[in-house]
């Protein structure tokens, strides 16, 4: 009886209630195994997701990048697009140019070539520096009509000036041989006037290469325009050829012929051919430098109603009738209006 009731006394001692911190404990130890990675009755765990708000500054991010990378290539084609624009119109303008250099080239060696050619006659000579001086006035008038791009039109002045030159030096060649051609005195006369005409040949030359190709090369490094040269044009290769020594050596050929040129013809309304457009052409001369503000003659080689009137305009400012007919008191007219306007 005792007995039993110490069993009981005991096993209700060992049974007593589980205390707070008992079932705190375990419910402790209940977790432990969640808390170990790679448990085996839990699961795979998730990935650790970012945080909310990184997902659209990352968003943000790359619309920024693609937006800048658009911007800057938009940039580079805009600056190709505007490259290939500038180098096709100066590559329009060189090749123009190009065109009216090699054709004033081939002429100063034609040139060159009438004034070494057999049989050559007093006559002739003039004719062909009168065409030869029209052809160079042509191509003054259409080197005009070219438009420079915008660096280049300073240097475009200097490529006007050495058409200008050739014109002017081959007409005043051929007005030259109109001069008195007899031998002594006078031969050397005539030789000093050819010599100076045929100066402004050679000075064309200097202000092409020094003056307007010597510009316009540098204006393309500045513009940083590559792959293209400007042209060269040589009117007189060789400057012996247009020397005293070769003058007075070509009056002599000319004078085994004739001792005295042949004279000009009289040029008068209705009147057409080469002296026609080389009279024009002076008169064109002296129109630039003394009556300004008076239109230009075209050059057509025909005596029309407006070379007339340009005619009688010098006739009357140099003091004689003005008729309107080009003889020799018109000529020497003409010849000391232009000395004098320079």
């Amino acid at each position: 009886m005792t007995r039993d009731t110490n069993k009981g006394t005991l096993h209700d001692f060992f049974d007593e209630p589980e205390t707070v911190e008992v079932v705190q404990a375990g419910r402790r130890l209940g977790r432990l195994p969640r808390a170990r990675a790679g448990g085996s009755g839990d699961g795979p765990r998730r990935p650790a997701s970012p945080p909310s708000g990184l997902v659209p500054l990352a968003r943000l991010a790359g619309l920024v990048a693609v937006v800048i990378v658009t911007v800057v290539a938009f940039v580079f084609w805009i600056g190709a697009c505007q490259g290939a624009g500038k180098h096709a119109e100066y590559a329009g303008y060189l090749s123009k140019v190009g065109t009216l250099a090699l054709s004033s080239s081939k002429l100063g060696t034609e040139f060159a070539n009438t004034l070494l050619a057999r049989g050559l006659k007093t006559g002739g000579l003039k004719t062909s520096l009168q065409g030869y001086a029209e052809q160079e006035q042509q191509a003054y008038d259409q080197a005009q009509q070219i438009r420079a791009p915008g660096p280049l039109r300073q240097a475009h002045q200097r490529l006007l000036d050495a058409f200008e030159l050739r014109a002017k030096g081959l007409a005043g060649l051929s007005e030259a041989l109109a001069l008195p051609s007899k031998p002594g005195a006078d031969s050397s006369r005539l030789v000093g006037a050819l010599t100076a005409q045929a100066r402004l040949l050679t000075t064309s030359d200097v202000v092409w290469d020094q003056l307007y190709r010597l510009a316009a090369t540098e204006q393309l490094k500045a513009q940083r325009v590559i792959g293209l040269v400007v042209p060269e044009s040589r009117f007189i290769a060789n400057t012996d050829r247009v020397g005293a020594r070769s003058f007075a050596l070509l009056l002599q050929r000319l004078h085994g012929v004739s001792t005295r040129s042949a004279p000009a013809p009289l040029l008068k309304a209705g009147e057409s051919g080469a002296a026609v457009g080389a009279w024009q052409l002076q008169l064109n001369r002296w129109l630039r430098k003394a009556q300004p503000t008076q239109a230009q003659l075209a050059i057509t080689r025909r005596f029309d109603p407006a070379t007339e009137a340009a005619t009688k305009t010098l006739q009357t400012a140099a003091s004689i009738t003005p008729d309107g007919i080009v003889g020799p008191a018109t000529r020497r007219a003409l010849r000391r209006e232009l000395a004098r306007s320079g």
